[in-house]
């Protein structure tokens, strides 16, 4: 009996197929969980968490050290806070990057709906465009353009499509999944209101943000130094040298406090604009939904096109997609401003 071989082929085809697809992983994601899951388990934030047991475990041998001195246990406190803060700030960095990322693979497969719903309309539109040729009411130019129109949005919709699977596997790597996993990620939440001031956020930045922390414990270590240094039994060039890394130790951490400080004021205005912007979006979201709904009453009482329907539904995808950028770029915002602050506004890294 002969073997057709291009039965052969096929079959082969389709076991790899089928394989492949009993193979791959497939995880459900929520942005929630997305984040509570690089927290928990992210390297970055094991890294850190590590560093904060080393210090806290120093700190105690430290203290019950009873030749330690004065600058020693100092430094071993400092450490031991400077650890604490870089955790918190690493957790917020981490829930910054996985919130971009998880929006990024979503709002991709988004574009990937309303690009291919574009592309089935320049499809329409390029038909008509040859019989309204074919009956001489267009011109050839009225076809090129529809032509045109329709290849571009056919481009972009293979970008999209290309594109969707690598937002989702950097998404899959910071979560520590294996190779090959796919990601069925859930509608984000509506972004929270914030609920902080921007004199909140501003005040006691020392105590959360790293770099701030940092240049604190430097100005109290140096104020130390200066005290150890004041009195009768020590060089007078010490004390003057002291007083001199005291002096610069406090304009670094002014330095760095204002520029702290702006960096948040400007991240809370990026807030309140990203907050307007979402507004905006639904306020067009439904400008479109009415337009839609008249449209398709008209081509009941015969007024209006199959056509201008398919196109309506399409501003109104659009308008739709608009919202969720919107939605996207206020979560955004709000990742920034936390990281800028040290404080979770977004509710998600707990």
């Amino acid at each position: 009996m002969k073997v057709n071989p291009t039965l052969t082929v096929l079959a082969l085809t389709l076991s790899v197929a089928a394989a492949q697809t009993a193979g791959a992983q497939t995880t459900r994601l929520t942005l929630e969980g997305a984040v509570t899951r690089a927290l928990a388990s992210g390297p970055d934030v094991t890294t850190a968490r590590a560093n904060l047991r080393k210090a806290q475990a120093n700190v105690r041998a430290v203290r019950s050290d009873p030749t330690s001195i004065i600058t020693t246990l100092t430094q071993a406190e400092q450490d031991n806070a400077a650890a604490a803060v870089t955790l918190d700030g690493t957790k917020l960095n981490v829930a910054q990057t996985v919130i971009a990322q998880y929006l990024a693979a979503y709002e991709a497969s988004g574009r990937i709906d309303l690009n291919a719903a574009q592309v089935a309309l320049d499809t329409r539109n390029l038909q008509i465009a040859r019989a309204r040729l074919a009956a001489k009411v267009a011109t050839a130019l009225d076809v090129n353009r529809a032509q045109t129109s329709l290849n571009s949005n056919r481009q972009e919709l293979a970008d999209a499509q290309a594109q969707f699977p690598v937002l989702k596997a950097q998404l899959a790597r910071t979560l520590g999944l294996p190779t090959g996993t796919d990601l069925a990620l859930a509608d984000p939440p509506a972004p929270p209101k914030l609920g902080s001031s921007l004199a909140t956020l501003q005040a006691g930045l020392e105590k959360r943000l790293p770099s701030l922390s940092q240049a604190a414990n430097g100005l109290s270590f140096a104020a130390l130094q200066v005290r150890l240094a004041d009195n009768d039994y020590t060089p007078a060039r010490t004390l003057e040298d002291a007083q001199v890394a005291q002096a610069n130790a406090q304009r670094s951490l002014d330095d760095a406090t204002k520029a702290a400080g702006t960096g948040v004021r400007d991240a809370y205005r990026a807030v309140q604009n990203a907050q307007e912007q979402v507004d905006i979006a639904r306020q067009q979201l439904a400008n479109a939904q009415t337009t839609l709904a008249q449209t398709r009453a008209r081509l009941k009482a015969g007024t209006a096109a199959a056509v201008e329907v398919q196109q309506a539904e399409v501003q109104a995808q659009q308008a739709a997609f608009g919202v969720t950028q919107a939605q996207g770029g206020l979560w955004r915002a709000l990742a920034a401003l936390g990281v800028a602050s040290g404080v979770d506004v977004t509710g998600l890294a707990k």
